[in-house]
């Protein structure tokens, strides 16, 4: 199973990039939304992956962070959803706006996603509401392993290009939900409870930390008298 790949850009399609490692070129399928954060060609660059294998077919998905991939994975487990119906979904929301979708049950943001109709919408946030805590609480912990682990990776031996730099608001926005439905399960609130006040926080202000977006859920949460 291949789970990163580390290599250049031989060339961007329209839903896929081949990456060159070490003279060996992967054609991996990415989302819209990869596709335009990746450098140019002849650039260096680093994607998670997961491998689908059929009988007839193998193919190779990337992916920008391992949340995303988590996301991924949780979404072509629902029946009637698909790889091409997973990337769209993801292209479209992205991984944080994907699990704030499902944990307030909002199906209509999923329709947005090119080829997903209501009816599969709605599966994918009745199947995968109950899942979304667990999955948003892993944001910032998958972020700090990414950050401390070491390159396992062979060097490329080839001359940088420039890179964007990575957005610490996005990065600590993250860790600051986890950290924040932590909170609220500590202080008693329920997962699902706990996610959607969370969720409905840091869509109301997505540079929220982890204080603010606490403050917000209790209110969210308080009793309505």
């Amino acid at each position: 199973m291949i789970g990163k790949l580390t290599g250049v850009i031989d060339y961007i399609g329209t839903d896929h990039v081949m990456i060159d490692v070490r003279g060996v070129g992967y054609i991996v399928h990415i989302s819209e939304r990869t596709r335009l954060a990746l450098p140019g060609q002849g650039a260096p660059v680093s994607l998670y992956t997961d491998m689908l294998v059929r009988e007839d077919l193998m193919q190779i998905f990337g992916f920008q962070s391992l949340l995303e991939k988590e996301w991924y994975r949780l979404l072509i487990s629902v029946q009637g959803i698909g790889s091409k119906a997973a990337m769209a979904i993801l292209g479209t929301l992205g991984p944080d706006a994907t699990g704030r979708a499902i944990a307030l049950g909002d199906w209509s943001a999923v329709k947005a996603a090119p080829g997903v109709g209501p009816k599969i919408a709605q599966r994918v946030v009745n199947e995968l509401k109950d899942k979304a805590p667990a999955v948003m609480s892993m944001g910032g912990t998958l972020a700090a392993a990414v950050a401390e682990a070491p390159d396992t990776v062979e060097v490329i031996e080839a001359e940088p290009a420039p890179r964007s730099a990575p957005k610490p608001a996005a990065k600590s926005n993250a860790s600051a939900e986890a950290e924040a439905l932590s909170a609220l399960q500590n202080l008693g609130y329920s997962p699902s409870d706990a996610v959607g006040a969370v969720a409905r926080a840091a869509s109301e202000d997505p540079e929220a930390d982890t204080s603010a977006l606490i403050r917000a859920g209790l209110k969210l949460l308080a009793p309505k008298g």
